[in-house]
């Protein structure tokens, strides 16, 4: 099983859409193997963000970040990087398409509810930077015999 981060950012929180956005993962079949709320650190966002550094919206990136406190996730299951990607829908939200996640709760480039991993690499190393090993649960759902076919696990 695939491991991804995903990241429901201050405008969720904000907005009171926690539920809205977690239940969609788990109606799709994904498996929560971690969560928790975090205030995000300016030494955190500057490594998460590096990528963005020479970017001229880098500091409004990571102030936004630091409004309130964020809730992290690990979600879990056959290419669930991909999954949650699609679900999502592209950043820029007036662009994303009804259904996904964007397309129906934003409309912003910048506060577009959440982040998530683009690929198994980063999915790896974000996944270390939010979580300690102990903080991510392998356990096998009742369930996962009505949401896979047997050759798909």
């Amino acid at each position: 099983m695939e491991k991804t981060l995903v990241i429901l950012k201050p405008g969720t929180i904000q907005r009171g859409m926690i539920g809205k956005v977690i239940s969609r993962f788990e109606e799709k079949g994904l498996q929560l193997a971690g969560m928790k709320m975090v205030w995000l650190t300016d030494e955190l966002l500057s490594e998460h963000y590096g990528h963005l550094k020479e970017k001229p919206f880098f500091q409004q990136v990571k102030d936004s970040m630091r409004v309130c406190p964020v809730i992290v996730c690990c979600w879990e299951g056959v290419e669930a990087i991909q999954v949650v990607r699609s679900m999502a829908g592209t950043t820029n939200s007036r662009n994303a398409a009804p259904g996904t996640i964007r397309g129906d709760y934003s409309m912003s480039v910048q506060e577009n509810i959440i982040h998530t991993s683009d690929s198994p690499e980063t999915a790896e190393s974000e996944l270390k930077r939010f979580f300690d090993e102990k903080e991510i649960y392998d356990y096998s759902l009742k369930n996962r015999s009505s949401i896979y076919a047997e050759d798909e696990l």
